[in-house]
């Protein structure tokens, strides 16, 4: 009984180192902190995220992360900048596509698609119409009605220029018929007040805010492909007719010049983050779909998405 007990704790002993030095292994940096930099405000999706992360890396990893907000120009004002940060991993950035394939196509900004070097994608965050809970207006169908007898007149705001809200806007009214004004702002946090006090007459936002300001806001349509439990009653563009499913895709990218073996090691841990069960189910509860893209995967992904991204900027009359 004695021995049968020694080696019962051993074990346990045993497996709890492994899951110790497991843990430590996960680490890229051990013995510094992490930048994770924001292009965007806080309280939108991208900041809420990464700080869901970083509370992770730090608690679970004993990885030290902190999050900063940059935010200006839609994004660009870091993505300009990624390429003039240290190489040496201490320095992530959040990136969105389709931003950093539509922003380009602007004057004066300062970046190109390729300077963007992504080393993994995490989610995905579906579209959503939505307006305020005291809007006129409660079905899509009543909202698009309004926009056809009122072109031009009416607006939906997003989060900024050449970004998935700006096309989602654009490919509403291409395929409701409409012409809907676009109202760009920084972040999805600085919208909410204005589509609360309907400042605007909507907002073409993510899954995630709908269901964040439930009670608030009224969702009109997702483009998902089936109804989101959270919000059983509302239709997807797929039932309301429009062939439309689509959102924003984000993830995380380093400097250029950042050693490939170190570049790996910060793809596989936010892996690791990405896969963690607690955090995973508070983000698919909250209307955001885990994705997974890692290193190796970047460049098919890319090459997957330009084309659609670009027939979006088509047939917003951004390029020809």
């Amino acid at each position: 009984m004695k021995l049968l007990k020694l080696v019962s704790i051993t074990l346990v002993f045993i497996f709890s180192l492994f899951g110790l030095l497991s843990g430590a292994s996960a680490q890229p940096l051990p013995d510094k902190t992490i930048q994770y930099i924001i292009p965007f405000p806080a309280a939108g999706e991208s900041d809420s995220v990464a700080r869901y992360q970083a509370e992770l890396s730090a608690k679970k990893y004993k990885q030290p992360m902190m999050v900063i907000n940059r935010a200006g120009a839609g994004g660009a004002l870091v993505w300009s900048a990624l390429n003039t940060y240290p190489a040496d991993g201490t320095n992530v950035v959040g990136v969105n596509i389709p931003h950093i394939i539509l922003q380009p196509l602007q004057e004066g900004i300062q970046f190109k698609t390729d300077d963007i070097n992504a080393i993994y994608y995490y989610h995905f965050t579906p579209d959503a119409l939505m307006v305020s809970a005291d809007s006129p207006y409660k079905t899509y169908q009543e909202f698009v009605a309004a926009a056809k007898a009122n072109p031009g007149k009416m607006t939906l705001a997003g989060s900024a220029l050449y970004s998935a809200n700006h096309m989602a806007v654009e490919r509403l009214n291409k395929l409701a018929g409409v012409s809907i004004t676009y109202v760009p702002f920084k972040g999805t946090g600085d919208l909410v007040t204005s589509l609360i006090g309907m400042h605007v007459d909507g907002a073409m936002g993510y899954l995630p805010l709908s269901i964040q300001q439930k009670g608030k806001v009224r969702t009109l349509a997702i483009a998902t492909e089936k109804r989101n439990p959270a919000l059983p009653d509302v239709p997807t563009f797929k039932e309301l007719g429009l062939n439309w499913v689509d959102g924003a895709y984000r993830g995380v990218a380093v400097p250029k010049a950042t050693p490939l073996i170190l570049q790996q090691k910060l793809s596989d841990y936010f892996g690791v983050l990405n896969s963690d069960p607690e955090t995973k189910k508070k983000l698919e509860d909250a209307g955001f779909v885990i994705v997974d893209i890692p290193l190796a995967k970047i460049s098919a992904f890319m090459k997957e998405k330009t084309p659609q991204a670009m027939d979006d900027a088509k047939n917003a009359g951004m390029i020809k």
